[in-house]
């Protein structure tokens, strides 16, 4: 008889930022880290015999917290991948299902009949995943083994294991980062202890479940988009400063669209569905020097924000930036817009210099990039 910890990675740029993450080797994230920890605590005196993972980097990272004790070296395969997602890979969510929203709606809600060019199917990839986890478990006949990998994968382990059928994609829920289900293997077949435990988080260590919708963007059209660009700009400067002092709607325009000359897709409006809800500015040159990518606007409208939408918007500039090799991001916010300053402090960024501004204090703040 064979003991199976089968683990679910802890969380990662794409669960974050709501991303199409299959193939995509995306970072960990600072809930992430405390996910580990959490779980390292929970394994910390039940050493486990052998650690079996992905050989992605969030799976890897995950397994080293189970690995630490008495687990030996971690042995990786690609066989414990998340699903092969072809053309969505790294894509945002709102994106995707803006785009193709019945293929979008299939993967989602029809596992059984989901399929597209050049990605893997639900069958393909709890095929390859149920060989890979037999296998592991006959090398290792009457041990305690862990084996860390990814939220569909597990989902299409636990269905071929628990008999439920692709079809029914209600009864077996994606498990939540770190989670934990105990299978054994008796040389025949698996059975299932428990599923999807997640006992070991503390509530500061746990994904939050954001109502917010996803988010999609488009690059602005200067032809058509001017209105638009001003009033977002308008309001966003009233909320900063409490009046339209020392705002000039040409001149911020008109610097959108070297932007947008410079770098195409630079600027982009930001919906919800078909509803306008904000926009964001980004300046190629100011700071290129430096390595640092600088945000001149991240504009949400009034009703959306703190509510889980702006760290949707904060991922466009990390990810339009990290593909130009910049090391960190900056941007001003004034003092008096206490909502921002507090955002952008929980996201990672630090105070490093302030002006003083039209109507009071304006800090320049700035966060790290970690390059993937």
């Amino acid at each position: 008889m064979t003991e199976i910890y089968l683990i679910r990675h802890t969380q990662a740029e794409g669960n974050r930022y709501r991303m199409m993450q299959g193939f995509w080797d995306g970072g960990v994230t600072d809930l992430g880290k405390k996910q580990i920890e959490a779980l390292e605590e929970r394994f910390r005196d039940f050493p486990m015999d052998a650690v079996y993972s992905s050989d992605l980097k969030r799976a890897v990272m995950t397994a080293e917290a189970v690995a630490r004790r008495d687990g030996g070296p971690i042995r990786t395969s690609r066989q414990l991948r998340e699903i092969n997602i072809g053309p969505w890979e790294k894509k945002f969510f709102g994106n995707v299902c803006h785009e193709t929203p019945d293929l979008a709606n299939t993967f989602m809600y029809d596992a059984e009949n989901w399929q597209m060019d050049g990605a893997e199917t639900y069958a393909q990839v709890r095929d390859r995943a149920l060989a890979e986890l037999k296998k592991i478990a006959r090398e290792n006949d009457g041990k305690r083994i862990a084996v860390i990998s990814h939220g569909v994968t597990i989902r299409c382990l636990l269905w071929a294991i628990t008999g439920i059928p692709l079809a029914d994609v209600n009864a077996m829920p994606i498990s939540r980062n770190t989670a934990v289900s105990k299978l054994i293997w008796d040389g025949e077949s698996f059975h299932a202890e428990y599923l999807n435990d997640a006992s070991h988080l503390p509530l500061s260590a746990q994904t939050s479940w954001s109502t917010a919708g996803d988010v999609r963007d488009e690059p602005l059209d200067p032809a058509r988009d001017r209105v638009y660009y001003e009033a977002c700009y308008e309001d966003a400067w009233c909320f900063s400063h409490g009046s339209l002092k020392g705002y000039s709607p040409d001149v911020y325009f008109q610097a959108a669209k070297q932007h947008l000359h410079e770098m195409p897709g630079s600027v982009m409006r930001l919906y919800h569905g078909d509803e306008p809800v904000g926009l964001i500015d980004l300046d190629p040159k100011r700071g290129a020097e430096d390595k640092a990518g600088w945000i001149s606007l991240l504009y949400l409208k009034e009703e959306y924000r703190n509510k889980g939408y702006g760290i949707q918007a904060l991922a466009r500039p990390i990810f339009f930036y990290k593909a130009l090799g910049r090391h960190a991001l900056r941007l001003q916010v004034a003092e008096a817009n206490g909502l921002a300053c507090a955002f952008y402090r929980r996201e990672g960024f630090r105070v490093t210099g302030e002006q003083q501004g039209v109507s009071g204090r304006l800090f320049l703040m700035e966060r790290k990039l970690e390059m993937n």
